[in-house]
């Protein structure tokens, strides 16, 4: 599996992001590497984020850093918690959703 960022821990907590429920890293559409967050990918990546469309929901595209389950977009965003080990996801992280995946407008 391909994870890049400036990493914390192996539950992908990073130096931007590491409570104990910033645990997901998610698949960047424009180069299939995942990223704990944006800041990571735009400090080492050469490239614009690309925003995963609707229609690729069902990519798995998100990795689960307590368990390292890979879920589907559409999962995770219809979860709070990892539908395999359970642990808590960090609510506020909806508010980057849109820096990722498409949204409604």
């Amino acid at each position: 599996m391909n994870l890049r960022g400036q990493l914390v821990d192996e539950q992908t907590r990073c130096v931007h992001y590491h409570t104990s429920k910033d645990i997901i890293a998610i698949k960047m559409k424009c180069c299939h590497t995942y990223y704990p967050c944006y800041q990571c990918h735009e400090e080492e990546a050469d490239h614009p984020i690309t925003r995963w469309t609707k229609v690729e929901w069902d990519e798995k595209a998100i990795l689960c850093g307590r368990c390292h389950e890979e879920l589907s977009i559409a999962t995770y965003l219809a979860h709070d918690t990892c539908p395999h080990c359970h642990a808590a996801w960090n609510p506020r992280c909806e508010g980057h959703y849109h820096l990722y995946f498409e949204m409604e407008e």
